[in-house]
């Protein structure tokens, strides 16, 4: 049976009829320190990206929206396996690709039919993740594409941004409302927001509604920092930045800038409107060669390897989340696991 979509236009009058959020406006507070809730994302330190969805059947790492979702079709979706992986190799949290760049959601969304409940597996891949992060002690942190190249692959008009923007509220809050009876949400990691200048995403109102709920969530946009001449400079590498440049996306918790790994002692402060805030670096690393499974990726990192990026990403109170790919199987790969079993031996974590 196919849902019964809220259309745009619908969506949008709902969300207009809702309070604003103008009333108790919850932001950042100015520091050159790290807050309660940074502290707790700097004592996580290590976790888990795991990346799957669409693109693992398909042995590409960006697709377009127009691979049906039927060819989503694990045997299986072990999410036990996953969290329990993370769990063994001394990381502290996940975080789960909930929505690429493909549009494609891992949940049951009542604002789409791209996603699991139209494929060849109908598992709840959000859910499931949430019961084991629970059941295993691991935070759970989501990955949320802001550019979806099914829903809005015009990004260039600027008349269908509205729309779109609200969808991805809606989308939000469902994920939100999805993850609460069961686990606290320690991060949401945003992607994409290249793909228009930054004024055009609605950052206070994701904020917002993250925050309103999850007060302690971290929030992040890749490519945080802007350059003092451009503050939607695009891209400012991390031995490029200097404390007291701009933020692009404001408010936001942490800096990313995948794949690039922070410099040493590198700054911590950086501006909006004239006032210093407290961003600390978050780096992520394939533990092979591609973030999704593919059939010709066979070549991993090594232990020693790994140590060192470990080493690197960690010190001057920063973090590192190892990537470790499903594969059509919905299992973690053999090989992965090898690793990071080593890989915590050889850290003494």
């Amino acid at each position: 049976m196919k849902k019964r979509l809220l259309s745009w236009s619908v969506l949008g009058l709902l969300l207009l009829g809702q309070p604003a959020f103008s009333q108790n406006l919850l932001l950042p507070v100015p520091s050159d320190k790290p807050s309660k809730a940074q502290l707790k994302q700097i004592e996580r330190k290590y976790g888990m990206f795991i990346h799957f969805g669409i693109n693992t059947f398909h042995d590409e790492e960006w697709t377009d929206g127009s691979k049906p979702a039927e060819s989503y079709a694990p045997s299986q979706i072990d999410a036990e396996q996953w969290i329990r992986s993370a769990k063994d190799a001394g990381m502290k949290y996940v975080i789960l690709i909930t929505k690429h760049h493909d549009g494609f959601c891992l949940w049951d969304s009542k604002y789409t039919e791209y996603d699991v409940t139209s494929s060849g597996n109908h598992t709840d891949v959000v859910e499931a993740v949430a019961k084991a992060c629970k059941k295993y002690g691991i935070g759970l942190g989501l990955y949320y594409s802001l550019w979806d190249r099914k829903v809005n692959p015009d990004v260039d008009d600027q008349s269908k941004d509205a729309a779109y923007n609200s969808y991805m509220i809606a989308q939000l809050k469902e994920l939100v409302d999805k993850v609460k009876p069961y686990t606290p949400i320690v991060e949401f990691w945003f992607d994409g927001g290249w793909t228009k200048q930054n004024y055009r995403w609605p950052v206070m109102d994701i904020y917002q509604t993250i925050k309103s709920q999850e007060p302690d969530c971290q929030i992040g946009i890749n490519w945080s920092i802007g350059s003092p001449e451009n503050v939607d400079a695009h891209p400012v590498l991390p031995e490029q930045q200097k404390a007291g440049f701009p933020i692009r996306y404001f408010p936001s918790d942490f800096r990313l800038g995948d794949p690039y790994l922070p410099t040493d002692n590198d700054p911590k402060t950086f501006t909006h409107d004239g006032k210093d805030y407290y961003m600390p670096w978050e780096s992520t690393v394939c533990i092979s060669q591609r973030w999704f499974y593919n059939t010709t990726d066979n070549q991993f990192k090594s232990v020693e390897e790994l140590e060192k990026l470990y080493r690197q990403c960690t010190k001057n109170d920063n973090i590192l989340i190892l990537n470790c790919p499903p594969g059509r199987d919905g299992k973690l790969r053999n090989k992965d696991i090898e690793i990071l079993k080593e890989l915590r031996k050889r850290l003494g974590i």
